[in-house]
């Protein structure tokens, strides 16, 4: 048969330089009939193997170029016969006669920015295609010349596998028989534009290998068998800000590490993590991003495998085996999400095909001076699609419960973190950058809308308006925002000697000044003690024990503060040493009776909150709390009443930041009767002084802070005390 191909198409091809290797690879229709061709680099020779015939296949360059002749299309997939350079004889399905998977209408949506479901196309998809099994992979790079699949299947040898474009979508894609769960691969991107060449990770890779390596891995997503059926049923039924909701935040790496100081596993996390979990209470774990990352010490906020979780504790099913232990134990998880920033890490999304193609190519607006990552262009509607998908895919696959999106505030201003003349207005001269603005609305609106009853929470820092309302009003669209103002008042006034409170009482009162503009999460972070920060203990003034009675005072008046609770890892008995990464907690310290008392009303604080609807039900709205006493500065004491739906299901609170008792202190009630104390920090079983009021009060007729009736109390030192109307 006569060689029609173009000698430039032939060197482009066997030198690897070939952009479209359908054109020549594959089954092709000629005037006797149909030829095929197939390349293996410097193959000795190559049979032809179709309808039970076996034909010796011409050479048509010596680097491993084949074609033979067939009278028809063969009635099932043909193969190749090849005699490597070696000598050895393999066996191969030809991968360029397989039909591609995207449509059309599939291209026009992913360039729109509307393919939701991107994660279902791109990367490494397992497909049986009539009866081959094998790998159909795609990635979209719209400025390379040439896109391979290299991998441990072809020695990493980016002419074996040459990818087909399609058109100008800038979507490559190819199916390779024979490969399963496991393959380890990359891209080979070579670009138009200043021979720029370079092997990298799969965006959409649903695995990874573990740091320091960094290849992507074929992974099975549909094996799993998930057992949290009941779960994911009642996940979407009643409104989220009306549940209790008290967080564990944790990071996988640290909570606990085993005798040899090794991580431990997703599966003994399932474990081990969530039996304590559920013990002490809580009812979400919120997790520290654990989609891949290399360097440990960026606690995963520098991702570089937005759809593979880390490596680091086991399988992607090692992971959903956690997340279904969770459920079936009644604990939601969170994941901390970071649309925000990615490392420029050569191998993953940076400068990905000789362009900035996910990031903005103008460092003032691609680049964070702060953290040396870059930022996400959000005007890119592939990118836009790239990130929804994300979002979809973690709640979807890993029936994860709530996003918590990272940095929020640095994606919402053009000048975050910037001089004047480092960053660029926009097209009305304002610091705001709109196509973020419009990227956070439309994901919380995809994720409301896919995912009933999944929640957002956007860890924002500035007074940007109605963060947590619907977008249909202005809002962003978020379930619920963390209340940093809040955390930093709290923080910054139990760090003072007490003798100084009085002088800044307005750092806990300002507060319920603007307590329901949002739906505020109380926040107590793995942030605030790191970096030289200091633990929450440490933060504390006075001696061992105003200490631990500081942060018993300190977690009550959180939890009885309007707004949902968050608290770090180690908070809860009393951890000494400033958070790092690189060990366990210091869980040797529940071998004393103060760490353990702490560790206790810790405990008892979280079933208590999920068992008066007071604390919870009302949280976002006025009903819900009033003040008693807002202006004891003199001697830094607050009272105040929260009310659950039900008027007269109501708790009175009172909190003394001082180490002084307060003898017959008068509080003011709305009720007659008999109040019972419910829940007193200064209990000698949590390390307290077993200061209080016998169990109870009764009320005097003596009206008090304009309420009709009063209690006349004994406040102990550093202590929050519960109170609860006993109704006849």
């Amino acid at each position: 048969m006569p060689n029609e191909l173009h000698p430039d198409g032939i060197n482009a091809l066997v030198y690897g330089d070939h952009g479209a290797p359908r054109d020549i690879l594959g089954l092709h229709r000629v005037d006797e009939g149909y030829v095929a061709r197939v390349f293996y680099p410097y193959a000795r020779a190559a049979y032809l193997l179709a309808d039970g015939e076996r034909t010796a296949m011409t050479s048509l360059h010596d680097h491993g170029l084949f074609e033979a002749p067939l009278a028809g299309v063969p009635a099932s997939p043909h193969r190749y016969e090849i005699v490597t350079p070696a000598g050895d004889t393999i066996t191969i399905h030809d991968p360029y006669t397989f039909p591609l998977t995207f449509s059309d209408y599939d291209l026009y949506l992913w360039n729109e920015g509307r393919l939701l479901d991107s994660y279902r196309k791109f990367g490494a998809q397992l497909r049986d295609v009539g009866g081959v099994r094998g790998v159909n992979f795609a990635v979209w790079a719209p400025n390379a010349q040439k896109v391979a699949v290299i991998g441990d299947f072809n020695g990493w040898d980016a002419r074996v596998h040459p990818m087909h474009r399609h058109g100008d979508s800038g979507v490559w894609e190819l199916f390779i028989p024979g490969l399963a769960a496991g393959a380890k691969y990359k891209f080979e991107i070579r670009s138009q534009y200043n021979r720029y060449q370079a092997e990298k990770f799969d965006p959409f890779a649903f695995g990874s290998e573990l740091r320091p390596s960094t290849a992507s891995v074929v992974e099975d997503l549909t094996t799993y068998e998930w057992q949290d059926a009941g779960w994911m049923k009642t996940r979407g039924q009643g409104d989220p800000l009306q549940k209790p909701m008290a967080i564990y935040e944790v990071h996988l790496g640290s909570w606990r590490r085993d005798a040899d100081n090794a991580w431990l596993t997703y599966r003994q996390l399932a474990d081990e993590l969530v039996d304590y979990v559920k013990e002490m209470g809580y009812t979400h774990v919120e997790l520290l991003p654990v989609a891949e990352h290399p360097f440990d010490g960026s606690w995963g906020y520098q991702v570089t495998g937005y759809y593979a979780p880390t490596r680091r504790f086991g399988s992607p099913d090692d992971f959903k085996y956690f997340v279904d232990t969770c459920h079936q134990n009644g604990i939601g998880v969170i994941l901390d999400w970071v649309p925000a920033h990615f490392p420029k890490d050569g191998f993953s999304l940076s400068f990905f095909d000789g362009t900035h193609l996910y990031e903005h190519d103008d460092p003032r607006l691609g680049e964070h001076p702060d953290w040396g990552t870059y930022i996400f262009n959000y005007g890119r509607n592939e990118v836009r699609n790239f990130l929804i998908s994300n979002a979809l895919f973690w709640l979807r696959e890993y029936h994860i419960d709530g996003l918590r999106v990272d940095a929020v505030s640095s994606m919402l201003y053009l000048d975050f973190g910037r001089e004047d003349g480092q960053w660029i207005p926009n097209e009305h001269g304002g610091n705001e950058n709109l196509p973020a603005v419009d990227f956070i609305k439309q994901a919380n609106e995809v994720i409301h809308s896919e995912f009933p009853g999944a929640i957002t929470i956007a860890e924002e820092s500035t007074a940007w308006a109605m963060v947590s309302r619907p977008t249909y009003i202005g809002g962003l669209g978020f379930t619920f925002k963390w209340n940093m103002g809040w955390m930093h008042d709290t923080l910054k006034y139990i760090s003072l000697d007490p003798v100084h409170r009085r002088y800044h009482h307005n750092n806990l009162t300002f507060s319920m000044m603007y307590a329901f503009t949002e739906n505020f999460v109380l926040s107590l972070s793995h942030d605030e003690v790191v970096h030289g920060k200091g633990s929450l203990m440490n933060k504390a003034p006075g001696d061992w024990w105003q200490k631990f009675a500081t942060l018993r005072l300190l977690s009550g008046y959180q939890y009885t503060h309007p707004g949902k609770k968050l608290n770090f890892m180690g908070h809860e008995f009393g951890q000494w040493r400033e958070w790092s990464e690189m060990q366990g907690l210091d869980w040797h310290l529940l071998d004393y009776e103060t760490h353990q008392a702490a560790q206790d009303w810790h405990r008892d604080l979280n079933h208590f909150y999920q068992a008066q609807p007071a604390l919870y039900e009302q949280d976002y709205t006025t009903d819900g709390f009033q003040w008693i006493e807002a202006n004891d500065n003199a001697q830094s004491v607050f009272s105040y009443m929260r009310f659950a739906e039900d008027r007269d299901d109501f708790l009175v609170v009172v909190c003394n930041f001082t180490p002084i008792p307060r003898y017959d202190y008068r509080v003011g009630v709305p009720q007659e009767g008999y109040y019972k104390e419910l829940l007193n920090s200064d209990s000698e079983i949590y390390g307290g002084s077993n200061m209080g009021n016998a169990g109870g009060c009764w009320t005097s007729p003596h009206g008090w802070q304009m309420l009709p009736y009063s209690l006349t109390l004994t406040i102990p030192p550093l202590s929050v005390m519960i109170l609860k109307w006993q109704k006849p």
